[in-house]
């Protein structure tokens, strides 16, 4: 049995080690295809299911100044561009500033037009408001990576951890 606990035991460390290597990678490039791809559909007026209600946010949010056809391709744009520098793993501070500033503006609707983003409010979104509120994965992970823009990184040893911990 001990032999058995003592097999697991490695094995489990290994996982968590490539785990902790390879996680916010991992993380910065799966988030970065979302917005590439939401930015692409974008691109295209009635491809994305969020076109009409990120447009109409943009013109109530700018008082009517900004217009569909010059929110919907700079929208396009942005998300594209934050998913390009999440997947190189460049610029990465602009590229989550954009990803912050971005999510502001999405959760807006949440207040502007509660009619169409829930269906009993505060407990029951509606579709448009479940998609908004998953968002908030969006942000939790641009701040794990955020954590590592300056070279750091996930720790899979929680002995180290301690002391590091501790040191501070």
């Amino acid at each position: 049995m001990n032999a058995w606990i003592t097999q697991f035991t490695q094995i489990d460390q290994r996982i968590t080690r490539w785990m902790a290597d390879n996680g916010i990678t991992l993380l910065r490039i799966s988030v970065g295809i979302v917005f590439v791809w939401f930015g692409v559909l974008k691109f295209v007026p009635g491809l994305s299911p969020a076109d009409e209600l990120a447009t109409r946010t943009i013109a109530t949010l700018s008082f009517g100044f900004v217009q569909p056809d010059v929110s919907r391709p700079t929208l396009a744009l942005w998300e594209t561009l934050i998913g390009l520098g999440l997947i190189s793993g460049r610029f990465m501070r602009a590229t989550l500033l954009l990803l912050f500033l971005q999510m502001v503006g999405t959760v807006t609707p949440l207040f502007l037009f509660p009619a169409e983003t829930w269906s009993r409010f505060p407990f029951a979104p509606t579709l448009e408001g479940q998609y908004i509120i998953k968002n908030i994965v969006l942000v939790s992970a641009g701040l794990v990576i955020g954590a590592t823009v300056r070279g750091g990184g996930l720790v899979d040893d929680p002995v180290a951890l301690r002391r590091a911990s501790q040191a501070h």
